[in-house]
């Protein structure tokens, strides 16, 4: 694999774990107490905003020169 794609990779990787993270902090934020958390809810939305972020990513990243 050359260096531009291990830094796509990368970059992208980063974005996505991001967006994973901050996804699953404002679904489990939705919930009034910590018991009220639907997991699979927050576990699914979080994987999904994960992907969209990978898939986002390939129409370009800023971070990685062209």
């Amino acid at each position: 694999m050359n260096e531009h794609w291990k830094n796509w990779l990368k970059a992208a990787g980063v974005r996505a774990v991001k967006t994973v993270a901050q996804t699953a902090v404002a679904t489990i934020g939705t919930a009034a107490v910590l018991g009220e958390v639907n997991w699979l809810m927050v576990a699914s939305a979080s994987a999904l905003a994960g992907v969209l972020s990978m898939l986002t990513s390939v129409a370009g990243l800023p971070e990685v020169e062209a």
